[in-house]
């Protein structure tokens, strides 16, 4: 049974304490996505169950003892240090399965962290977390697979980006936000239902909304995701088959040479 653990921890800056947090994971971790802007970084961690779980203990702990949280700036919605914490059915695994890692995890988080974890899954979306979560608090969730993306406009007013995340935003499919990233705004984008609504649409609807200057896959695709969408458009999407969480796991699984 596999499981895919997507970590976002609130530091996207220092790229020494980045290496630290998710090299604590070991093998499973599949793929880090730094952004200074953001502050934030998206730790990819994926394979056996169990090497999974602790993997994202192991990240947790570099966290908690690297990061923290009352120095905190950047664009991007956080909560916590540890910010975010989603355990993901994949292989062989059900939603059950991932609720159990949750559940497990957080208890764990609470006695040997001692920080504040709130869940999220199918009791509660992560949006309406956030909306009671204070400071200091480390979302702990069972979702389904989704994809995060940003698309980048030539404009710096954020006013239209804001404007574009509200136009596009459908809670079954689409979570948006409007962020003023450096000069530049951006529509920062999850998936939560790739396989119905992926990249190419969501790219497609900001740009005929305003001028974009590129796209930003955040982490990796699952390959159904990836096969969805025309291969000449890959390159202008920012996908490749090199991005998909079945081709990291498979360059794990081969080993080194």
């Amino acid at each position: 049974m596999q499981l895919e653990c997507v970590i976002n921890v609130s530091e996207g800056r220092r790229a020494d304490v980045v290496a630290h947090v998710a090299g604590a994971a070991g093998a499973v971790c599949l793929d880090v996505h730094s952004d200074a802007h953001h502050n934030r970084s998206v730790i990819t961690l994926a394979g056996d169950a169990g090497e999974v779980e602790d993997g994202a203990r192991a990240v947790a702990r570099e966290t908690v003892a690297r990061i923290d949280i009352t120095r905190h700036q950047g664009v991007h919605p956080y909560r916590g240090a540890l910010d975010v914490v989603p355990f993901v059915p994949w292989i062989g695994a059900t939603m059950d399965d991932a609720i159990d890692a949750r559940d497990r995890f957080a208890e764990w988080a609470v006695e040997e962290l001692d920080i504040h974890c709130l869940l999220y899954g199918p009791e509660m979306t992560l949006p309406e977390l956030r909306r009671i979560a204070p400071i200091g608090t480390t979302a702990v969730g069972a979702r389904p697979v989704l994809v995060a993306y940003n698309v980048w406009l030539t404009t710096g007013d954020v006013a239209v980006a804001k404007r574009i995340a509200q136009e596009l935003r459908e809670p079954s499919t689409l979570r948006t936000l409007g962020l003023q990233v450096g000069d530049q705004a951006q529509v920062s984008c999850n998936l939560i239902a790739p396989l119905t609504l992926g990249p190419a649409a969501v790219f497609d609807a900001v740009a005929a909304r305003a001028e974009v200057a590129r796209a930003e896959l955040v982490g990796l695709v699952p390959q159904a995701v990836l096969a969805a969408v025309p291969t000449e458009r890959w390159t202008q999407l920012d996908l490749a088959p090199s991005r998909t969480l079945e081709a990291r796991l498979g360059e794990v699984q081969a080993g080194p040479g």
